[in-house]
């Protein structure tokens, strides 16, 4: 005779045996996704992990080829590039200082235009340009040359001297519309860019030779700017569209940046050059944003500083650094 106990004997059983062979269904899949894991599948964490590891191999490979790069110049050298549109980067001595010379003709032609965005000022207003406004022979002044007697002139024709002909004079006489380097200096700051020094005129910056070195950035402030221009942090559209036209049709430095990019490369850039004093070249730098191959955008700032290598090498030093960036981002 079966009992209700013999009943509940048999159930345990079969529960036990069921418990057991479901146990073992889950050990074997265990087994398998971990086998999965270890055979490296595409979508699994470990692979992501990899991936970044090489993403950080290839950004060390590009720096460690960018420092090689830099060696024949024999002096200092300060690299920052980013693409704008992902955040991936390469640098070599970021933060330290280098004297801007005229590179620091974009940030006062920003700030102009953005007080021409606030209407206090008109890119057809005309201002005076005296023959006291002239830096001196021997510093970059196309105005200065054409118009030997001083002219009056549109603020939109000064901005056009400044950047893409880089010069001296129409930089000193927008600083002198900003207001000065006070108001530039806290235009910088309210965007926020902090190791960007703008102190001196162009006039003041050739009659010493020293005074070069206290109107300074670092490449990755420079960067910063450049952003700051991309993303119109401040700017109307129209004012950018017009700082980028001016930057492209820059004529200075077409062997820096521009030097061993493809024919066609559009590339916004500002240069700026010292002189050179018992065989050192205090500055020759460029800084842009080159469009990629692949459609996005790469900031980048080159400064090459107290260098006794001749203009050749030094800018060689600049287009073979852009021209590595252009190769690792751009193929991406």
């Amino acid at each position: 005779m079966i009992t209700d106990s013999s009943c509940k004997k048999v159930s345990s059983v079969v529960f036990l045996r069921r418990a057991i062979a479901l146990l073992v269904i889950f050990l074997n899949s265990a087994c398998s996704r971990s086998a999965t894991l270890q055979t490296g599948n595409p979508t699994n964490k470990l692979t992501d992990f990899q991936a970044v590891r090489t993403t950080d191999a290839q950004r060390q490979e590009l720096q460690n080829q960018i420092a090689q790069i830099a060696s024949p110049a024999k002096g200092k050298v300060g690299v920052a590039a980013v693409v704008l549109e992902t955040g991936e980067t390469v640098s070599l001595n970021p933060h330290d200082h280098f004297p801007m010379q005229s590179v620091y003709k974009l940030p006062i032609s920003m700030a102009v235009m953005k007080q021409i965005d606030a209407g206090t000022i008109r890119l057809d207003q005309k201002v005076a340009v005296t023959k006291s406004d002239f830096v001196r022979r021997g510093q970059n002044s196309p105005l200065r040359d054409k118009y030997p007697n001083g002219t009056e002139i549109t603020i939109s024709e000064l901005l056009r001297y400044a950047i893409s002909e880089s010069d001296g004079t129409a930089s000193d006489v927008l600083m002198r519309v900003a207001g000065g380097r006070i108001p530039l200096q806290m235009y910088l700051t309210d965007l926020p860019i902090t190791d960007m020094i703008l102190l001196n005129t162009e006039k003041e910056i050739g009659q010493d030779w020293q005074t070069q070195y206290r109107n300074s950035a670092s490449p990755e402030a420079a960067v910063a700017l450049l952003r700051a221009l991309y993303e119109r942090k401040g700017l109307s559209e129209s004012s950018q569209a017009l700082l980028l036209k001016f930057m492209i049709e820059s004529t200075p430095g077409p062997k820096r940046l521009k030097g061993l990019l493809p024919a066609g490369t559009i590339v916004a850039h500002k240069t700026g050059t010292s002189g050179t004093q018992k065989g050192i070249t205090a500055a020759t730098n460029d800084i842009g944003i080159i469009t990629l191959p692949n459609g996005k955008h790469l900031a980048i700032a080159v400064f090459v500083s107290d260098s006794p290598a001749d203009e050749v090498t030094r800018e060689g030093v600049i287009a073979k650094i852009a021209k590595a960036a252009w190769e690792k981002f751009g193929s991406q």
